[in-house]
């Protein structure tokens, strides 16, 4: 199975949003199948096949999530983000503020998912393959 040191190896080559499409390609080749990032302290909490789970520790010091979500101010933070005019670290701060509390990938559905702190649904986004 995979393991975080493997996952870092291929996030180290994201640069920006516009990246995220490869590197994801990278990992479902690991054999992520799901994982969760929370935006709080950027931690990710991985599964694979067989139940197989891992966890990274947190990459930075915690942010607070504001607690209205604004989908729509998110919405263009999210493109600016993928057409790569923000690093990870900024876009973090951004959803914080924005209040969004984690982001989901199903690698299997090809999906990226949003949610506010009270669990809430914003956004759906399919990833290209």
């Amino acid at each position: 199975m995979f393991t975080v040191a493997q996952i870092k190896l291929a996030h180290s080559k994201v640069k920006s949003g516009a990246d995220f499409p490869a590197y994801i390609r990278e990992i479902k080749a690991l054999g992520v199948t799901y994982y969760e990032t929370f935006v709080s302290d950027g931690h990710t909490d991985y599964s694979g096949a067989k139940g197989y789970q891992t966890v990274s520790p947190p990459k930075y010091d915690l942010l607070p999530i504001a607690d209205q979500s604004d989908a729509k101010q998110f919405r263009q933070a999210l493109k600016a983000h993928q057409a790569g005019q923000t690093d990870y670290l900024t876009f973090c701060n951004q959803c914080a503020g924005m209040g969004i509390h984690k982001w989901a990938v199903c690698l299997e559905q090809m999906t990226c998912t949003y949610y506010d702190k009270k669990g809430q649904l914003l956004l759906v986004e399919e990833i290209p393959g």
